[in-house]
């Protein structure tokens, strides 16, 4: 069900992600019994496809 970002490096500072029907789940894999995020499908697509795309307007 849940799986790890496949840009982790291996230490264990990466998010897990799981996809249900009606939403998608992220936690931070150094705590898996703390809290999880959840996001509607369409709100995580629309993340994703931002983050492949650079567009995600976060400034530094």
């Amino acid at each position: 069900m849940w799986r790890t970002s496949s840009r982790s490096g291996g230490e264990g500072n990466c998010v897990e992600v799981a996809a249900f029907t009606d939403a998608v789940a992220v936690r931070d894999s150094k705590d898996r019994p703390g809290p999880v995020l959840t996001f509607p499908p369409a709100a995580w697509g629309g993340f994703v496809a931002a983050t492949r795309a650079g567009t995600l307007g976060i400034h530094q």
